[in-house]
């Protein structure tokens, strides 16, 4: 009997929110585990969860906040993205209010604008970040001519 593997179901959530300084940015954490390195928070999508309910948990449980779903951006399924396996992960855009706190995977976490970001990030996330600026920026655009 043949025995099937599939990829493995994850979310990844870009979450907006305003810094200290009034500054927008995105929180970002630094992994407790390899690979290491600065991520946007996410993981696993557990059995019996749907893909929203596992991007509210995921938020809640690396960085201690409550978070709005705005959208559903876009779906990841390079197969090399994670070293550890293949994974699929959806990406969704957020926002939240508060102070994030490090907690469950995340060592540290921190808020950045797009013009901090100049070192590398776990996984793929470079390209999805690059990805989301991208399609923000459009949307000014599109919103800006409107008016």
């Amino acid at each position: 009997m043949k025995k099937y593997r599939n990829p493995v179901p994850t979310v990844d959530i870009i979450i907006e929110i305003e810094r200290e300084d009034g500054q927008q940015g995105i929180v970002l954490i630094k992994r407790k585990n390899p690979p290491y390195g600065w991520a946007i928070p996410g993981g696993f999508v557990d059995y019996g969860e749907s893909l929203e309910e596992a991007a509210v948990r995921e938020a809640k449980e690396e960085t201690s906040l409550d978070i709005q779903l705005k959208r559903q951006m876009f779906t990841y399924s390079d197969p090399k993205r994670d070293p550890r396996q293949h994974t699929i992960s959806t990406i969704y855009v957020a926002t939240a209010r508060g102070r994030p706190k490090a907690q469950d995977d995340a060592k540290e976490i921190s808020i950045f604008t797009k013009e901090e970001l100049h070192f590398p990030l776990a996984f793929d996330h470079q390209k999805i970040l690059a990805d989301y600026f991208k399609q923000r920026k459009l949307e000014c655009e599109k919103h800006d001519a409107q008016n």
